[in-house]
């Protein structure tokens, strides 16, 4: 199972933090430093090791468009091995090869399936193994440009499309690289930058081709643009596919109100009529799902499918979001699911959902799903630019990384912890 796909929502308590305004460039005071290569050098105890597979060597970059001196050295919070917490390090800074860019990071979102990346998986369990930078959801301003690439200005505001595909097959080129189908031929099988390649927690972050970035519209900054781009976009592409059952006097159900969940009722919120029920364990989630645009809010338990089914005269809920993925919530998501409705999975809490012939009700589709497409992430930003959707965010400097995962783990922040290493 993809580990991209977090979505045990953790607890949420009261919190957040206002994120700074649009300046549409990066802070200016003094140049950026220009890049040295991924050259695999020793730096003291660390060694650097290049990214996986279909990564450009750019040791071969051909005078880049940059600004500032070469030789620099960055920060990055790496992972250096499975089942540990991440390290906050020092590497060189990359310099983009032909057809590559690189970005000054703005933000990166820490999610929870960082945490299944440190503490779940195995040598071997997946295509790609440690170590590399973490951060898949990343936004910042175009830094460097290598030979060749056209279309981006020094200094842009840019979001990252995060999941890397091969660029050539039938499902990349209409820009759905979550389903490339020759994932051999991809930067990171199934994966993406923070995912097997270097991701955005570190102050400077390699791009392998220019398709993975997307302009950031006007009044949107990198820090609120960077859990856009997947606490955003995941739940904006599974309430799409549902567009068609959303009408005016349909009910959709939000399981799960964390960093996802509420992005999800904002989402419904902006793009449908529907009637929007939340649902979590927690009333601080609760509280979060109504001041979202939510219209109720239920406490999960063992009654909580039937209060939906009252609530709708009856029918069930259209479409039904697991943003968490467990037994229990997708037992919940099948008894309160109307006839010819959606239950969309979206968590990896490891739950299964029986089906036989009489259960769940009758032509009800089951799907899971993985991420956006990148026209989808221009849609999405868009809303975002224009209000209409926003995350709750806290932010925490690069030297507090780890404490975020910390707090993300116990359950101790609401929304959305992005990083900001510049």
């Amino acid at each position: 199972m993809p580990p991209h796909r977090d979505r045990t929502e953790p607890k949420v308590p009261a919190g957040g933090a206002d994120a700074p305004a649009a300046t549409g460039r990066p802070p200016g005071e003094a140049p950026f430093p220009r890049f040295i290569g991924r050259t695999g050098k020793s730096l003291g105890a660390l060694r650097y090791f290049p990214p996986n597979a279909g990564m450009h060597p750019a040791a071969s970059a051909a005078d880049p468009q940059t600004t500032g001196e070469r030789g620099a050295a960055m920060r990055a919070l790496r992972l250096m091995r499975w089942n540990s917490e991440p390290e906050l390090v020092e590497l060189p800074e990359p310099e983009p090869g032909p057809g590559q860019v690189v970005i000054r990071v703005g933000g990166a979102g820490a999610c929870h399936s960082d945490l299944h990346l440190m503490h779940d998986f195995q040598p071997g369990q997946m295509p790609w193994d440690p170590p590399f930078t973490l951060g898949h959801e990343n936004a910042g301003w175009v830094h460097a440009l290598g030979e060749g690439v056209t279309g981006l200005e020094i200094g842009q505001p840019v979001a990252v499309y995060g999941p890397w595909g091969c660029g050539f097959c039938e499902r990349c080129r209409v820009g759905v690289e979550t389903y490339c189908e020759n994932t051999s031929a991809s930067p990171a099988p199934g994966g993406g930058g923070g995912l097997g390649a270097d991701g955005g927690m570190s102050e400077f972050m390699l791009i392998p081709h220019p398709r993975f970035l997307v302009p950031l519209p006007d009044g949107l900054d990198p820090v609120s643009a960077a859990p856009i781009t997947d606490a955003g976009l995941t739940p904006y592409h599974a309430i799409r596919r549902s567009w068609g059952k959303l009408p005016p006097g349909s009910t959709a159900v939000v399981i799960g109100v964390g960093g996802l969940g509420h992005m999800g009722v904002q989402i419904l919120k902006a793009t449908t009529a529907a009637r929007i029920i939340a649902v979590d364990t927690r009333e601080a989630a609760l509280k979060l799902a109504l001041a979202s645009g939510a219209d109720q809010a239920l406490l999960s338990g063992k009654d909580t499918a039937a209060e939906i089914r009252s609530a709708t005269g009856g029918r069930g809920a259209d479409v039904i979001l697991d943003f968490v993925g467990s037994d229990a919530t997708l037992a919940m998501a099948g008894a309160a699911a109307r006839m010819v409705g959606d239950i969309t999975i979206v968590g990896i809490a490891g739950g299964t959902l029986p089906v036989s012939f009489f259960s769940p009700p009758y032509e009800v589709s089951v799907q899971s799903t993985y991420w956006g497409s990148r026209p989808e992430l221009i849609e999405v930003l868009d809303l975002a630019a224009r209000g209409l959707v926003s995350p709750t965010i806290v932010t925490y400097p690069l030297e507090r990384a780890v404490e975020a995962y910390r707090r993300l783990q116990a359950g101790e922040l609401s929304g959305r912890a992005v990083i900001t290493p510049s």
